[in-house]
């Protein structure tokens, strides 16, 4: 089924199209190899341009007019990440300014008439040119801010219109997370484990789909396609590569998401004008889902030649850009109508495949995709441990923060057990258990601001363990800055301290100089020998102890996460006397009813399909809910949706089988 035109094509005289996904830890060795094999003067990245939104407008006007760095900084939160519409005077005045301002109003005025212009050039994520002779007579060259890296200074479409061989070496944060979670597989469990050999179709990986517990997994974890997998229910592989390619901008314009729900469950009739469209469409109910779909129905029902329809296809991936794709409006109806289809089925196909301008997925990029999914999946339904072990290790990737991945996997039985000098190394490990199972040991990488280097230090220096902080900072030579911020991680209980214990003994370290980057000066000759005798310890104080809730600030704080407890449960008391629910008792609230929660905001998204309405993911100490902000809401309480951290909703529960 694979349609080569997709890739090649006899019509056009350019180099095939070419994308391959790597580890995201390892690129760098793939481009450095590159350089290497092809030499310097024969390859470079190529350049993207990158043009001015509303945040990156005002920061820089602001600079321009002197305004202060709190108001440049105040204006920026107060627009969404990715706005291209500017910032107006009322926004401003939510937030505490002036919209009288003559000088506040003037630099917003400019800093929307500069929205869409270009900024600066920048290196493109994954474009490597490639040239048969010198790079520097064909294009011009700039050392790139990164070290022994060069890049060309035309983007993409500059190199597609001259023909210039263009690959993209791209990165998937997956591709490390599975290949560590193998390594680990083997060395715990036995298990020699590969992308090729990893058992498939299932059940209890589908099963575990079907009931939307995909956080973690690649493709599926987000707020949108969870809420489709219970709707799709995939049962077999070709399901899943559906999945991937359905919760796409593509699809949702050209209104294909429902029709296929609707076929595939049985409650709508799946029609065919004719054998040919059938043999093109069955297996997607009749619904085109996928770019080849789309060039194999210009080639069947419009008549098309392979070439055009890939024509076709590249003026659906620019239509944002240059609007190409209406060229092919005519020839595609009136090849359809020639081939006996009537005008309004004709013209329908055409919207459908407009659709695709917004993102239309190949079909071998969902199926490679959806290889990933299903392995991933496989890993977190049977090995829990692993997974969370792994996807850590793999940071920064993926749709959730460490705080909800571990949250998840201490859902599914998982021990996670905390960072420790005398047990964590950089990367998360695994640990006996019992039963046959494993816990997982976060590592030093979890604590903020530490290094490998510090991990490494301690790792060398902890034979036979550490029983005092002094004790740990004589063997590893650490600076106290860096230890103290260990202490501030909670990292010393295993020698019997607690985080406000901890901090007591760094600070009566000798030779600690908190004011001068926790540098170590050196010890005078007189006391070294008492230093290392470790005969000037800290008189022992009974300290009071430190309340859960600082705790948990404090866990957040340096480790982006806590196991002790969720924020949200210290004000469960005050939430319940609210009549704010759990968000693990939506499952029993009847659709329509009307509710309260509150919780952490996981993450905020306003899709351009989606005429505005953000979506919002809550976390309490229970678990997740995804709530629905409607335009007109946003608008009047807009500082509250783009910079509250815990957030309060009142709204009606909207329920489809599971989903909530």
């Amino acid at each position: 089924d694979l349609l080569f035109e997709l890739f090649v094509s006899r019509d056009r005289d350019e180099p095939p199209d070419i994308d391959v996904d790597f580890e995201h830890e390892r690129r760098e060795e793939v481009i450095q190899y590159i350089y290497k094999k092809y030499g310097r003067h024969r390859a470079g990245i190529a350049a993207t341009v990158i043009t001015y939104r509303s945040r990156s407008a005002i920061r820089d006007v602001g600079k321009v007019f002197g305004l202060s760095e709190d108001v440049v900084a105040a204006l920026s939160r107060s627009t969404w990440g990715w706005s291209s519409t500017g910032i107006s005077a009322e926004n401003a005045g939510e937030i505490g300014l002036d919209p009288e301002n003559p000088q506040l109003r003037l630099a917003l005025k400019l800093a929307s008439e500069l929205i869409g212009f270009p900024r600066h050039l920048s290196q493109h994520v994954g474009g490597f040119v490639i040239t048969k002779g010198p790079l520097e007579e064909v294009v011009p060259i700039q050392n790139a801010a990164m070290e022994d890296r060069t890049f060309v200074e035309w983007d993409k479409d500059d190199l597609d219109t001259l023909g210039i061989l263009k690959i993209d070496v791209l990165a998937l944060g997956m591709l490390t997370c599975i290949r560590k979670a193998f390594d680990l597989l083997n060395r715990h469990y036995g298990e020699r484990m590969t992308l090729a050999n990893v058992p498939p179709g299932d059940e209890k990986v589908y099963d575990m789909l079907c009931n939307a517990d995909a956080v973690g997994v690649f493709q599926v974890e987000s707020r949108a396609q969870m809420s489709m997998l219970p709707r799709l229910k995939p049962r077999c592989f070709y399901d899943l590569v559906v999945e991937v390619a359905i919760v796409r901008p593509g699809p949702i314009q050209g209104d294909m998401v429902h029709p296929y729900l609707r076929r595939r469950s049985g409650q709508e009739k799946v029609c065919y004008p004719k054998k040919e469209l059938e043999d093109v469409l069955k297996k997607t109910y009749g619904v085109p889902l996928f770019q080849e779909q789309a060039m194999k129905i210009a080639i069947v029902a419009a008549g098309f030649t392979p070439g055009e329809s890939d024509r076709l296809r590249r003026a659906m991936a620019t239509f944002r850009k240059s609007g190409t794709i209406g060229m092919y409006r005519k020839k595609f109806v009136d090849g359809m109508i020639g081939n006996g289809y009537e005008p309004d089925f004709a013209e329908r196909c055409f919207k459908q495949i407009e659709g695709f301008s917004d993102y239309g997925f190949p079909e071998s990029h969902a199926a490679a995709f959806a290889r990933l999914a299903y392995v991933s999946a496989w890993l977190k339904c049977h090995y829990p441990d692993v997974f969370c072990a792994a996807i850590l290790n793999s940071q920064p990737m993926g749709f959730y923060a460490p705080a909800q991945l571990v949250r998840d996997a201490r859902e599914h039985g998982v021990e996670v057990r905390p960072v420790d000098v005398n047990h964590s190394g950089w990367d998360c490990t695994l640990e006996e258990a019992g039963a046959g199972k494993c816990a997982v040991r976060l590592g030093i990488r979890q604590v903020k601001g530490a290094h490998e280097a510090t991990a490494l230090a301690i790792e060398s220096a902890r034979a036979g363990g550490f029983d005092s902080v002094r004790h740990f900072w004589l063997r590893t030579g650490l600076y106290p800055r860096i230890i103290e911020r260990l202490a501030d991680a909670d990292a010393f209980r295993s020698i019997g301290l607690d985080r406000r214990e901890a901090l007591w003994a760094v600070r009566g370290l000798g030779g600690y100089a908190g004011g001068q980057n926790g540098k170590m000066p050196a010890t005078l000759p007189l006391f070294a020998a008492l230093e290392e005798g470790g005969l000037q310890r800290e008189e022992e104080m009974a300290l009071p102890a430190m309340p859960p809730g600082e705790h948990v600030v404090l866990d957040y704080a340096t480790l982006r996460l806590s196991l002790k407890a969720h924020p949200v449960s210290f004000l469960r008391n005050r939430f319940s006397a609210g009549g704010v629910i759990p968000n693990e008792k939506l499952k029993d609230v009847e659709a329509g009813r009307r509710v309260s929660l509150a919780g952490l905001v996981l993450v905020r998204q306003r899709p351009g399909t989606a005429s505005g309405v953000i979506f919002a993911t809550l976390e309490d100490e229970t678990g997740i809910a995804n709530i629905i902000i409607w335009p007109k809401l946003y608008e009047k309480r807009r500082r509250i949706v783009l910079t509250s951290r815990l957030l309060f909703v009142r709204g009606r529960v909207q329920k489809e089988g599971i989903v909530i």
